[in-house]
């Protein structure tokens, strides 16, 4: 099994949510979150004063999913929540060792 984090920019979330629903994900965990990456934030302008907004707003989408569901679910990620532009995010993929299903104590791939 595989965690995969994917940092992507608010307004895209519906439609990275429709798309892996159509992979049949069965779940995923949405935190707002800010942060910069290579863009270092921007500057903006308020009531005449300047000043540098340093993190943007972004999402941080969790889910796990079997070995063999992780391509598919990277490449729908980047496909939904591409724009073109600085910023679109990062996508990560980490271990996971074991999952237990609370209510029914499932362990595995079957507690997905």
């Amino acid at each position: 099994m595989k965690l995969i984090e994917a940092i992507i920019k608010p307004f895209k979330l519906d439609e990275v949510k429709e798309a892996l629903s159509q992979l049949e994900v069965q779940g995923i965990t949405v935190t707002e979150v800010k942060g910069f990456g290579r863009q270092k934030g921007h500057t903006e302008l308020y009531r005449g004063a300047e000043y540098v907004v340093d993190f943007l707003p972004k999402l941080k989408l969790e889910i796990v999913v079997a070995d063999d569901m992780v391509e598919r679910v990277i490449e729908t990620i980047q496909n939904a929540a591409k724009t073109g532009r600085i910023g679109d995010g990062k996508i990560f993929v980490l271990n996971v060792s074991d999952a237990i299903r609370i209510r029914t104590g499932e362990k595995g791939d079957s507690a997905l």
